[in-house]
């Protein structure tokens, strides 16, 4: 993986492949590669590690140029970054770039080798190159050469081949791995991401799990289990300021102040006539049906996991329904029991995250009431395969680190709660109460983001650290556990998460004048207990900041700490969250790094 690029056109295709290139360079990467047909329809292939901008200064001076190619973004997997390993990958006339991983391939490669075949990577890419060779050999149909050729693959895939011998055409292959074709007039792309050709087109056809597509001029054929089949057009219409930094230095800059209006819009429409807004949502009566519902099951990723967490609470706190939290790369590998009425639950930012994908497939296969994704991306594969839907309308997130994504899933989650309360015997007092919150939300998040300036000055004690502690309880927990990875992410300092109740059993033995410990402290029934822990870690010299709610009216001058709105406590969580992207952002600047593509990470990760 992580992002593909092609096109068929009657004009140079190489500008609109870098271009793409450089859209995706948000996904993080580490080499970067082009592989066209000339205008004598011979094969020219370059590779370059690093940026994209390495890519493009080494075929400036020879000014490459073609009317059909495919590009590639790679993020390592099988062998380390170099050019050998970088994607596109060839056999003979054959050049193919690939995003997943072939799980099979080893057994692949011996059998390859003992026909003949050499191999100049590392990668499990190059074995479908040289499989496809072997095909057209047998059989010189490209497009019956490729249905043959992936049926020797095991795992996930998304791929774009480009054969010299047949100029006319180009054919994609997605199972697991998300792939897209954009449509134009007299010309054809494909992508991994939409963002990848939105300059030339703003038409797509997603492809679903096990399509082939040929791809010329002026045709899209789509195939599945050798059948032709139709896939409807999707019409995509995103301002270009919305793909693009603005007065903003970092993307990740951008997302932190956009949040505001993100949530804003994730309520947009859903706060008045809630029996209308659920019924159209979830189906007719949607309050009285889920009145069933007695447990939820929710699977997730990362920072999606850490949101899942807090909902839990809601949940459980506030409507009474039992509520399940996994990892989805664990949820997917364990037995477990499912309770009658279930509801399946799965959140992702970009609806591709492989093992999330992979639970609700499962999910789909098991006895739960129905399945629900909560995600950002309308056309995406978990919105395609789920029962239900509630999109975030974050918009586009690019910087790696999310932001935006996590404060608009809590506020559908939020919302979701309130319907599930509503169905499970809510009294309008109860449900206006948390719409008030909700409506307050934003308001509360501006007065946040105006705390930028002293956290910008407080990311000055991490500057020479290489570890911290962020502890706080109930709630705001998964929120501390979020505050950790984002630090963690993109300023590479080795920050943990702890209940501070759990100071005493392990996590107090790292505390000195070295450490910084971070301490969540909201007005809630538990600032009692968060005082004694406070003074647990001033006891042992720890170097404490403290973002609270309100002055604990304490007298040690050397603690520093941030005032922060005090608001109703469904919202809270939300409202601590942003101080803490905003001071791993300004950690990350101090210490010079990669903010918007920490180096290792990928923003959507379609691989286990």
């Amino acid at each position: 993986m992580c992002g593909i690029v092609a096109g068929i056109a009657q004009r140079n295709i190489v500008p609109i492949l870098i271009e793409g290139l450089k859209r995706l360079e948000y996904r993080g990467y580490d080499s970067a590669g082009i592989a066209i047909l000339d205008l004598e329809q011979h094969l020219q292939r370059r590779r370059t590690v690093g940026k994209v901008e390495a890519l493009e200064k080494a075929i400036i001076p020879e000014r490459l140029s073609g009317t059909m190619g495919i590009a590639h973004t790679r993020w390592a997997t099988h062998g380390k970054p170099s050019e050998s390993n970088a994607h596109p990958h060839v056999s003979d006339n054959i050049a193919l770039v690939h995003n997943g991983i072939i799980e099979n391939y080893l057994s692949l490669r011996k059998k390859l080798i003992k026909a003949g075949y050499s191999f100049e990577s590392e990668t499990d890419t190059e074995v479908i190159a040289h499989l496809l060779n072997q095909e057209l050999k047998k059989n010189n149909n490209f497009l019956d050469a490729v249905k043959k050729t992936i049926t020797y693959l095991e795992g996930a895939f998304a791929i774009v081949f480009l054969n010299q011998e047949d100029p006319y055409s180009l054919i994609a292959a997605r199972k697991g791995s998300p792939l897209m074709v954009g449509l134009g007039c007299n010309e054809n792309f494909i992508a991994s991401d939409h963002l990848a050709v939105l300059p030339v087109t703003q038409k797509f056809i997603y492809l679903q799990e096990g399509d082939i597509a040929e791809v010329t001029v002026k045709t899209v054929n789509v195939y599945n289990k050798d059948k032709k089949v139709h896939r409807p057009d999707h019409f995509i219409n995103l301002p270009e300021e919305v793909i693009s930094k603005g007065k903003y230095r970092h993307f990740m800059e951008k997302e932190i102040f956009e949040q505001p209006n993100a949530v804003n819009a994730a309520l947009e429409g859903r706060l008045i006539n809630q029996s209308d807004v659920w019924d159209e949502i979830f189906g007719a009566n949607s309050i009285q049906r889920f009145a069933r519902i007695k447990q939820i099951q929710i699977v997730a990723c990362g920072t999606s996991y850490h949101a899942g967490l807090i909902a839990a609470q809601w949940l459980e706190r506030w409507v009474g329904i039992s509520c399940q939290v996994d990892v989805a790369s664990e949820f997917r590998y364990r037995p477990h029991i499912i309770h009658s009425n279930t509801l399946f639950i799965t959140l992702s930012q970009s609806g591709e995250t492989a093992d999330t994908l992979e639970a609700l497939r499962q999910a789909k296969t098991e006895d739960y009431a129905a399945t629900l994704t909560i995600c950002n991306v309308p056309g995406s594969t978990m919105v395609r395969e789920s029962d239900f839907v509630l999109l975030t309308r974050a918009g586009p997130e690019i910087g790696v680190a999310s932001t935006k994504a996590f404060t608009t899933q809590l506020t559908v989650l939020l919302l979701l709660t309130s319907f599930l309360g509503l169905s499970h015997g809510w009294d309008e007092r109860q449900n206006a109460a948390c719409l008030s919150e909700l409506r307050s939300l934003p308001k509360f998040l501006e007065q946040s983001l105006k705390l930028d300036f002293a956290i910008k000055k407080l990311a000055q004690l991490f500057v020479e650290k290489e570890h911290a502690l962020f502890i706080a309880r109930g709630i705001h927990f998964p929120v501390a556990l979020e505050g950790a990875l984002k630090l963690k992410e993109i300023s590479y300092i080795q920050a943990e998460a702890y209940p501070a109740g759990e100071l005493k059993h392990g996590p107090l033995a790292l505390v000195d004048s070295n450490m910084p410990v971070v301490v969540l402290v909201p007005s809630n029934s538990l600032i009692e207990k968060l005082k004694s822990n406070i003074q647990e870690v001033y006891a042992r010299n720890g170097q404490l900041i403290l973002f609270l709610q309100e002055e604990l009216g304490t007298n040690e001058t050397d603690i520093k700490s941030i005032l922060l709105p005090k608001t109703g406590n469904m919202i809270s969580p939300l409202v601590f969250a942003v101080p803490l992207q905003l001071l791993a952002y300004h950690v990350a600047i101090l210490k010079g790094t990669d903010v918007d593509q920490p180096r290792n990470l990928a923003k959507s990760v379609t691989v286990e």
